[in-house]
């Protein structure tokens, strides 16, 4: 008889006389099993629609050809009498008594114990992807059919590109009785990040140059990953050229080098820069421009008051709308942004962060030549 089982009480009647030894020795255990459960049984017959297994219950129980570990496999040519093996109780009792059961269910049931202890552990379990699905993908895991909603997912690629692959998740529902397992991969990555950013945070200090990949444009920046951490890369820090958008310059999926400019602990903030680590180009135009140079520039910006010049690498000029109004009066041409052209420089600041050009040279301007104050505040600030 095993332990784990024991027959039950038939009532609280008192034997009759009548009753057989069997009888009376029935009466003497609790005798209970469910389906579901997991019981450990002796094979004591070899049938042609199965075996008869000895589970310590009332009478031996079937086990069916079909319940066999290896399919198509008939009992006669898998299973000895004698032999012990591990039974999944298929089916309660019969008219007959007899329960039924089955040993390819066992692995089935013993993984679905293990995915109980994995969720009450929160442990991090291994998945593969078998199928795209509406809302999410379907993944195999021990054997059994798992769903990982696209709410629950945190990958950059296309989920198509995930099949056949294996994701880590944690698994944060199960029903057994509806077959329902649900795993999150974002929960996972997201502890996980939690924890980088502990070890990141700490070693990260002002100064410091690292790496990191781009993983979001933003028509303000730049994200970029640095190895759990996301750092701001804002766009006036990018390049001393004029940049509109970030894709200008940069495409997610690019491993950049950058700056560490500034650190916010309490709000785990980081804010890059790529700019700071090349010369500032205002402090070596002046070894190249003077006033009353006659340079040649690409128009990288119109505007309605001027258009801005780059005529050294990363220092822009404005050209005021004035002068070019007189210029295409004069020559019948429209001024585009990539065009060169070649123009005086009227007005020299490099320590105001101010250029002023002209198709005229300074002479021909007098000595009382200024920019528009609004010009050059708009330079000044651009070309911050």
């Amino acid at each position: 008889m095993s332990p784990r089982h024991k027959f039950s009480s038939f009532g609280d009647e008192t034997p009759s006389p009548e009753m057989s030894e069997f009888e009376r020795l029935l009466q003497q255990y609790d005798y209970s099993f469910k389906r579901g459960e997991i019981v450990h049984g002796t094979v004591v017959a070899i049938e042609p629609n199965g075996a008869l297994v000895d589970i310590g219950a009332k009478t031996a129980a079937l086990l069916p050809n079909k319940e066999l570990s290896q399919p198509y496999a008939t009992a006669q040519s898998v299973l000895k009498a004698g032999e012990e093996h591990d039974f999944y109780i298929l089916y309660e009792e019969d008219a007959d008594g007899q329960l039924t059961l089955s040993l390819r269910r066992v692995q089935t049931a013993q993984n679905w114990n293990k995915l109980e202890e994995m969720m009450n552990g929160d442990v991090v379990v291994q998945c593969k992807v078998t199928a795209v699905v509406k809302g999410g993908l379907l993944v195999d895991i021990l054997g059994l059919r798992g769903f990982i909603p696209s709410s629950h997912l945190r990958v950059r690629q296309p989920l198509d590109e995930l099949m056949g692959t294996e994701l880590p998740a944690k698994i944060i529902n199960l029903d057994r009785q509806r077959n329902n397992i649900i795993l999150s991969h974002r929960k996972m990555v997201a502890e996980q990040m939690a924890e980088q950013r502990k070890g990141l945070f700490s070693k990260l200090h002002e100064g410091a140059l690292v790496e990191g990949e781009v993983v979001r444009l933003t028509d303000f920046g730049a994200f970029v990953d640095l190895g759990g951490v996301d750092g701001l890369l804002p766009l006036s820090q990018m390049s001393w050229r004029w940049v509109e958008h970030p894709s200008d310059i940069l495409n997610i999926g690019d491993v950049i080098q950058v700056e560490v400019i500034g650190i916010d602990h309490d709000k785990q903030r980081v804010s890059l820069s790529i700019k700071g680590q090349h010369a500032d180009p205002w402090t070596e135009v002046t070894k190249e421009l003077a006033l009353g140079h006659s340079v040649e520039g690409t128009i990288t910006r119109m505007k309605h008051f001027g258009a801005f010049v780059e005529v050294y690498p990363g220092v822009e000029a404005l050209l005021p709308s004035k002068d070019i109004a007189e210029h295409e009066h004069r020559t019948g041409t429209k001024l585009e942004p990539g065009q060169v052209i070649k123009t005086y420089i009227v007005k020299f600041s490099p320590e105001e962060r101010r250029i002023s050009l002209s198709f005229h040279q300074p002479s021909e301007q007098g000595e009382n030549f200024r920019a528009p104050r609004e010009q050059a505040a708009t330079t000044t600030t651009v070309a911050e």
